[in-house]
């Protein structure tokens, strides 16, 4: 059941008024809320409903066993709990992976590849609510939370604006919010309603539009196309992938807020980055602290010393590309990124110990402040203006490292990726009938408006919120008119629903 449909929209009509009638019976809610979940997760195969309660009686059972003991007896049962959920992650999403590339090595040795493939159906959003179990049984071992009552760790895994494609909510943010008895009128309806028409924008108009203009056509046919076009279709996908993704996650958590529920951020004008790590922190904020505090910091972090720091950062960093996919070019994509934030932890290491060489320099400690605020600091001498060359170079090699990594995520294959990046330096000088003004003026518009001041668009909502509700209502409804008219037929579904 996708977000932009017609039947989306009916079953969201029934749950909604529903949900609020039931709201002071918390057992009621709970249950009915359960159900829709379950209505809503089966859609795409009602085989899936006995996935997730399997996961959730599974993990149930061991935050609770986890709560009960002690000493190794504790330790021992948290590892079957995280042995649990990856070996049902893997069953599911990577065997087939991991068959078919054992077949691929065997073949190049010469020794035979005739493993049987297995014929698994991937149930959507998996890797999520996989996520979301596992800190759940995590968090009760480290003793931040305690064990919930089965019925809210239920609602709390399936609830259906999170369930499929994030965002990856912990289950110390959600079960404070099932005891709370709020008052309609105390939700934020213009902020839902605004965060819903930009995300459907987002999707429907930009995300597709860009996909059916050039993406698509240059990432399936390279040689077909000029280095510009290839160059224009990298940049379409780079808006394509953060339109889809970010445009799913604001319609989730303006859902979740009209049903009384707030939801973490997960993206924060990515585009914007200074470095690597900057891009981290504004995209897919949920998985980024997931990967650190889980992944990371169980692998040891920051201790150790650089090579250790360095061997942890890429594991993460390699494991988080599998994550989102059982290929290796999700691996690589993974890997390259890994390889961009140590290179940026060495070249800020040197940039400092330069600073520190230099009259005045002064030492801020490696902090992850980045070299905007290194280069700024040291040349704080009032005729240099601070850190704002370097914040723009900064962007634009940041912008476009991201972009080479997209190349990989996106490409099918290795080989279709090096072909897309062959074609980039082959072909300048054909012509490029693909590359459109409206074409460059999405992506430019679309680039621009990551730059938007945050405080006019927060005064923006105030302005709307003053109005009366069922002008708010009307306008709503003329903008979903504008989205349709923009929008193609039908509509694809979510990128990260195959995650």
């Amino acid at each position: 059941m996708l977000f932009p449909t017609f039947v989306f929209a009916t079953f969201f009509l029934i749950v909604l008024p529903v949900g609020w009638l039931l709201h002071s019976r918390p057992t009621a809610w709970k249950v009915f809320m359960l159900a829709a979940s379950y209505v809503f997760y089966g859609w795409w195969d009602v085989r899936f409903v006995a996935l997730i309660v399997a996961s959730t009686i599974g993990n149930q059972i061991l935050a609770d066993l986890v709560h009960r003991s002690a000493g190794r007896t504790r330790s021992r049962i948290v590892t079957v709990g995280v042995a649990f959920n990856l070996v049902t992650l893997g069953f599911f999403k990577y065997a087939g992976f991991f068959v078919d590339s054992a077949n691929d090595t065997l073949e190049s040795l010469g020794v035979g590849g005739d493993l049987p493939l297995l014929s698994i159906v991937l149930p959507v959003g998996i890797s999520f609510f996989t996520f979301q179990a596992l800190s759940y049984v995590l968090d009760v071992h480290r003793g931040t939370i305690e064990p919930a009552r089965p019925l809210d760790f239920a609602v709390y895994l399936a609830f259906f604006p999170q369930l499929v494609a994030g965002p990856i909510v912990r289950a110390s943010e959600f079960l404070p919010q099932l005891e709370k008895r709020l008052n309609p009128r105390d939700i934020d309806l213009t902020r839902a309603l605004v965060l819903i028409g930009a995300g459907l924008f987002k999707k429907v108009v930009i995300a597709s539009y860009l996909a059916d203009a050039i993406v698509d056509d240059v990432f399936a046919f390279p040689e077909r196309f000029s280095s510009l076009e290839v160059l224009v279709g990298v940049y379409a996908y780079a808006i394509q992938i953060y339109a889809d993704f970010s445009g799913y996650t604001d319609i989730a958590i303006g859902i979740a807020l009209l049903l009384g529920f707030r939801f973490p951020p997960n993206f924060d004008r990515p585009y914007q980055a200074v470095s690597i790590r900057d891009f981290w922190r504004r995209w897919h904020m949920t998985l980024s602290r997931w990967l650190r505090d889980y992944l990371y910091i169980s692998l040891g972090g920051n201790r150790g010393g650089a090579h250790r720091r360095d061997r942890n950062l890429l594991l993460t960093m390699v494991l988080g590309g599998l994550w989102h996919g059982a290929a290796w070019t999700f691996v690589i994509w993974g890997a390259l990124h890994g390889f961009y934030m140590i290179a940026e932890r060495h070249a800020e290491k040197a940039r400092m110990a330069l600073g520190d060489r230099r009259p005045g320099g002064s030492d801020h400690g490696g902090d992850s402040g980045g070299a905007v605020r290194t280069v700024a600091e040291t040349r704080a001498d009032g005729i240099v203006a601070p850190g704002l060359r370097t914040r723009i170079l900064g962007r634009i090699r940041t912008f476009h490292l991201v972009c080479l990594g997209w190349i990989f995520f996106r490409a099918g294959s290795f080989d279709a990726a090096l072909n897309v990046i062959e074609r980039l330096f082959v072909a300048w000088g054909d012509a490029s009938p693909a590359v459109t003004g409206i074409l460059v003026w999405t992506i430019a518009a679309s680039l621009a408006a990551q730059y938007l001041p945050r405080v006019g668009l927060t005064n923006l909502q105030s302005d709307l919120s003053r109005l009366p509700v069922w002008v708010q209502a009307v306008g709503f409804a003329l903008w979903l008119l504008v989205i349709d008219r923009l929008g193609p037929e039908g509509v694809a579904p979510f990128i990260y629903f195959q995650f």
